[in-house]
């Protein structure tokens, strides 16, 4: 409750207005606003009552850490934790456990480096939500707990959080997909890690040493149902097969039934060992992408064989009355791996029509390239007159181009340099153009089914690309210098990115087709505020309306947004009669303290306390015996006896004044 404070300043007094929490079970100032002099307090009153609206006091961030909250009551990432990292008998700060809520919470709303964290949570109203002392949350204290936090334990922890989201929310999945990303540190040369490696970057980032990561995502849902960190320089095949075994126990576990349940990975990870590792599993299945160059008989088929799929991008694509680049398909079999597999080849117009620009601006700016060269070779300048590293220098510049070499015959004659351009090998190449060819051992499937999982990849891909940005969740760059911190990291962001994906599932289930990365924005517009409202002694703080009703998607046990204040909105717990009586006899085991109770339950110590005196006024009228009973039905019998007399002298007065005997 905000109050008033007073302090004398060189013989001045100046106010303050001050809230006061318990916060690992000792009272806190969790709050102080400055007023100022008592002038400046009834100037403040006076310019309030006159506008006719509060005065805002102090605002703070409230709705991102509030949503946070409902999916941690959920998912309980802070008992996960905490089960495998206990916290020690001498800890009073936030536990293992919180301090990853903390983590992932920021990382929901507005990511930032340990060393900021401090900074962002004293700007929101992180008090009101889950109390916790805020100069614990440094740098220094996270690598202390962090430092606790052991290999093993970050898989347990792993292990029982994803058990948690998929009961939750995957159900059983028939579908899942897996795909493989890199993420870049800074970190030095000679620091020692096994995790942070050097290899190939999508980012363009070769020069920095980077750390893999592999999700599975159910296709239903697009939740990540396991991840593992590996080594930055490891290729995607073999990290298939150093995790297929925790995959599929993983997936064994949500399909009890064994029913069929199909893993879709694209051609980096399609080694043989792998695909003949999913054969030798009965109730297991693939779909995989082949690469056009090792197969070009079959991607080169002619078009005429092909014909539209009926998938909801062809018909999207028919609406906007765009049906010639409805996406085609040809089917086939063809043996790969050493079985027969059904092969379906799709043919993207769209993406057929950028390659063959893509290609001829290439082969445009390689053509200026060769009369260059040409040049430097008729007028015989120094190192442009051996055929031979001319030749090696249009290998390079083709390299750097990305494409083939065959597409020019470099010919040296009689002294001369002559080019031109190959026609066959052009044509060879446009043929394979908008072409991916898909292998699948479900031979029973429909061409639109196979075709629509592949596409479903990019769910994955999705969940990458929000992982990397700058605004969420923000995996890389990686600022952590030790494996076990890096593991802690890359699971805190596993945490986020899998609370981000419920909160959109919950959204939808309410009608709100919103992305979460937008419901945050939206949320972060709702503040905590502190207000002087005319006609009140003290100042209040309340909530300010949210644009939308997000407790309808959010609302936890025993917690609510209301309205009240004139638009605003306040926060105010309620709680049922068995939510209490829990509390109170855990309260009255003694086996847990009120400041551990109230952070568990998230109840104020002082609450608790009344309930457990409350319990204990009543517990002794459980037993009454039979004689406390006949006493009671007496003293009714007695006090109902003492209305019926009253009610018969009432009639016989009535009665002797009617007929003259009154008085007698």
């Amino acid at each position: 409750m905000p109050h008033l404070h007073r302090k004398i300043k060189k013989g001045r007094p100046y106010y303050y207005i001050r809230e006061i929490q318990r916060v690992d079970g000792r009272p806190k100032v969790v709050s102080q606003v400055y007023l100022g002099t008592v002038e400046k307090i009834l100037q403040l009153r006076q310019e309030a009552d006159a506008s006719g609206k509060p005065a805002k006091l102090q605002v703070r961030e409230f709705g991102s850490l509030w949503v946070a909250r409902q999916l941690e009551k959920e998912l309980d990432t802070i008992g996960a934790v905490d089960a495998a990292v206990p916290p020690d008998k001498r800890e009073t700060a936030p536990s293992v456990g919180e301090y990853f809520f903390f983590a992932w919470a920021n990382r929901m709303a507005e990511p930032c480096s340990k060393n900021a964290l401090e900074t962002f949570y004293r700007r929101t109203a992180v008090q009101e939500i889950h109390p916790v002392n805020i100069s614990e949350l440094t740098s220094e204290r996270y690598w202390d707990k962090w430092n606790r936090v052991s290999e093993a334990a970050v898989e347990k922890i792993a292990r029982r959080f994803f058990r948690r989201v998929a009961a939750l929310y995957a159900g059983r999945p028939e579908g899942v997909l897996f795909d493989t990303t890199n993420n870049y540190t800074f970190m030095a040369s000679k620091t020692k890690s096994e995790l942070a490696r050097r290899g190939k970057n999508k980012e363009g980032r070769d020069n920095l040493r980077q750390i893999g990561v592999a999700l599975l995502v159910d296709r239903d849902t697009a939740l990540p149902l396991y991840y593992k960190a590996f080594p930055g320089n490891m290729h995607d095949s073999k990290v298939f097969a150093q995790t297929a075994d925790e995959m599929m126990a993983v997936l064994n576990e949500l399909n009890p039934d064994k029913l069929r349940m199909t893993v879709v990975f694209d051609k980096g990870v399609n080694s043989q060992d792998n695909i003949l590792y999913i054969d030798d599993k009965p109730h297991a299945h693939f779909i995989t992408t082949y690469s056009n160059h090792f197969a070009p008989d079959i991607a080169g088929a002619d078009l005429k064989n092909f014909a539209p799929l009926d998938i909801e991008k062809n018909r999207r694509m028919e609406e906007k009355g765009k049906d010639a680049d409805k996406i085609l398909a040809w089917r086939t079999r063809a043996e790969f791996w050493g079985k027969k597999r059904t092969v379906v080849v799709t043919y993207n117009p769209a993406t057929a029509r950028k390659q063959r620009y893509t290609l001829d601006q290439k082969l445009e700016t390689l053509r200026d390239t060769l009369l260059e060269f040409r040049a430097n070779h008729r007028r015989g300048e120094p190192h442009w007159r051996d055929p031979d590293a001319i030749h090696d220098r249009y290998i390079r510049a083709c390299e750097a181009l990305y494409i083939g070499s065959q597409y020019y015959r470099v010919e040296f004659a009689a002294g001369e340099m002559s080019f031109r351009k190959d026609l066959y090998q052009v044509s060879q190449s446009q043929t394979l153009f908008g072409k991916n060819i898909i292998i699948t051992d479900n031979h029973d499937w429909s061409n639109e089914s196979i075709v629509q999982l592949s596409l479903d990849r990019y769910l994955v891909e999705h969940g990458f690309r929000s992982g990397k940005s700058r605004h969420h969740v923000e995996m890389h760059p990686v600022h952590h210098w030790t494996d076990s911190k890096l593991l802690c990291h890359i699971l805190t962001c596993a945490m986020t990115l899998t609370a981000m994906k419920i909160l959109e599932i919950k959204a939808r289930a309410v009608g709100l087709k919103m992305t979460a990365p937008a419901i945050m924005r939206e949320m972060r517009a709702l503040h905590s505020v502190l207000v002087w409202t005319k006609g009140k002694k003290h100042p209040e703080r309340i909530i300010e309306l949210s644009p939308k009703n997000w407790t309808g998607v959010l609302g936890g046990n025993g917690g609510g947004v209301e309205s009240g204040n004139g638009g605003k909105r306040t926060m105010k717990k309620r709680f049922d009669a068995a939510f209490k009586a829990k509390v109170a006899l855990e309260a009255l085991k003694g086996q847990k303290t009120i400041a551990e109770l109230a952070r568990l339950y998230e109840v104020h110590p002082n609450q608790i306390g009344q309930w457990k005196k409350q319990i204990q006024a009543e517990m002794p009228k459980v037993f009454n015996g039979k004689r406390d009973r006949e006493e009671k039905d007496q003293a009714e019998l007695v006090e109902e006896l003492y209305k019926q007399i009253g009610q018969l002298k009432v009639e016989l007065d009535w009665l002797k004044k009617k007929s003259g005997l009154a008085g007698r």
